[in-house]
C-alpha cells in the first residue's frame, strides 16, 4: 500500500550535515518506492519558496551554526495543509519549536506521528557555555519523543540507553553508506601531492564540523604524537565551523581543505591513510562509515557508530570513551603497523550496509505506527 508521509525537519539538502544527508536518503528512497513524501522545513534563504512537495516555513538562524536555521512554531500552517492533504503519517526529524508544533498538530488531528533521535542537543550545551541547561534540554527532548508512537534511532546501543531512561516505542532503523561513492578506487596521488604528503605519509584525516563539541583538541594531540614517531605525517582537515580560524592560526603546517562534497569529498577520504574521530557527542557519526567504506582505518571512542561498526584491531581501533591516553595510544598503534590490512577490512565490513535496508526498516516502523 502506498503511504503519504509528511517529514518535518529543520535541515534538508542542500544543507551539509549528517541529519540532512540521512533525511535526504530516506525521502529519496521512499519516493523511489512510490510513496508520496512531503517535506516541511525552514526557509534556507530569503528567496527560498520551497519546491515540489517541499514546503518552506519561517525560521531563524541557529546560533553557532552559520547557514543553518531552526524552525518557528507553525501549527496553523501545518494544520491547514494537512486538512487539505491528510498524510497517513507525520515523521518529526528534529526537536525544535517546529518539531514540537508538528507533534501537537498531528496529535490534535488524529494523525499518527513518529520521531527521530539524531542529535544529543543536551550534550552540545556543555560545549557552548550552557551546561546548566542540560537537564532541562534532556527533559524537553524526552517529553517530545514520549508524545510520538515510535522514536527511530540509528544504533541498538542508543535504543537501549533511551529505553533505559523510560522512553517507550524506541525502534532501531540504522544508517547506510554509499559504497559506490565512497570507494578506495578514488585514491588520488595528485591530491596527496597537493596536501604535501611525502612518500607513504601517513596522511591523517578529519572530516566534519570544526567545532568544540567534536573534541578536536584530541585530534591535535593525537596527530602531534604520530608526527613525533613519523615526521613525514601530514594532517588534513575537511570541513568548516567556529573552530576553523583558530585551528588555522595554531597549525600553519596542517592542510585545511574546507567543505568538500560528492566525488570530491570521496576522493579526500580515499586519498588519506588514517581517520581520526574522537567525538563523544554523536548519536551515530556518518563520517565513520564513509571513511571505512573508503578504505580508511578509523581511531574512535567506543560509542555511537564506531562501537557498532569497528572491531578493535580488525578494521580500526577503539578507545574507552573519555580515556584520552588510550585514544592517543590507539592512534599510534594503528599508524605504526598494519594499515593496509586494516584498510581492506574496513572496506569489506561496509559493503553490506546499504541504504535500501534502512529504507526497509523505516517503512516497517512507519506501517507499524499507522496500524497502532
Amino acid at each position: 500500500m502506498r503511504l503519504d508521509i509528511a517529514f518535518v525537519t529543520e535541515t534538508f539538502p542542500p544543507e551539509v550535515n549528517g541529519v540532512a544527508m540521512t533525511v535526504g536518503r530516506l525521502v529519496g528512497g521512499l519516493r523511489e518506492r512510490g510513496h508520496r513524501v512531503s517535506v516541511h522545513r525552514p526557509r534556507q534563504g530569503e528567496t527560498d519558496a520551497g519546491g515540489e512537495h517541499e514546503f518552506a516555513l519561517p525560521g531563524l538562524p541557529l546560533p553557532g551554526y552559520p547557514g543553518l536555521r531552526f524552525g518557528l512554531p507553525a501549527g496553523r500552517q501545518l494544520a491547514r495543509r494537512w486538512r487539505v492533504q491528510r498524510p497517513d503519517l507525520v515523521h518529526v526529524v528534529t526537536e525544535g519549536p517546529l518539531g514540537w508544533s508538528a507533534v501537537s498538530t498531528a496529535r490534535n488531528l488524529g494523525i499518527p506521528v513518529t520521531s527521530a533521535f539524531h542529535t544529543n542537543f543536551d550534550r552540545y550545551s556543555v560545549h557552548y557555555g550552557f551546561g546548566w541547561l542540560r537537564p532541562a534540554l534532556a527533559a524537553y527532548l524526552r517529553t517530545l519523543h514520549r508524545r510520538t508512537r515510535a522514536t527511530m534511532v540509528p544504533t541498538a546501543a542508543l535504543a537501549a540507553d533511551l529505553a533505559g531512561e523510560g522512553l517507550p516505542g524506541v525502534r532501531v532503523v540504522g544508517r547506510g553508506v554509499d559504497t559506490r561513492l565512497f570507494d578506495p578506487a578514488r585514491r588520488s596521488q595528485a591530491l596527496r601531492q597537493a596536501w604535501g604528503v611525502m612518500g607513504a605519509g601517513p596522511a591523517c584525516l578529519y572530516v566534519g564540523r570544526l567545532a568544540a563539541e567534536k573534541n578536536l583538541a584530541l585530534v591535535e594531540k593525537s596527530f602531534a604524537a604520530i608526527r613525533q614517531r613519523q615526521p613525514q605525517a601530514r594532517m588534513i582537515w575537511v570541513g568548516d565551523g567556529p573552530s576553523a580560524r583558530q585551528l588555522g592560526r595554531d597549525h600553519h603546517d596542517h592542510y585545511f581543505a574546507g567543505v568538500r562534497l560528492g566525488e570530491d569529498l570521496a576522493s579526500h577520504y580515499a586519498s588519506a591513510d588514517l581517520f581520526l574521530f574522537p567525538s563523544l557527542t554523536e548519536t551515530y557519526g556518518n563520517v565513520v562509515a564513509e571513511a571505512m567504506a573508503s578504505g580508511l582505518p578509523v581511531v574512535a571512542y567506543r560509542s555511537a557508530a564506531a562501537a557498532e561498526l569497528i572491531v578493535d584491531g580488525v578494521n580500526g581501533h577503539l578507545a574507552p570513551p573519555g580515556d584520552e591516553s588510550a585514544y592517543v595510544d590507539a592512534a599510534l598503534a594503528i599508524c605504526c603497523a598494519g594499515l593496509p590490512e586494516l584498510a581492506a577490512a574496513a572496506r569489506r565490513s561496509m559493503l553490506p550496509r546499504n541504504w535500501e535496508k534502512v529504507v526497509d526498516s523505516f517503512e516497517s516502523v512507519a506501517r507499524e505506527a499507522i496500524r497502532n
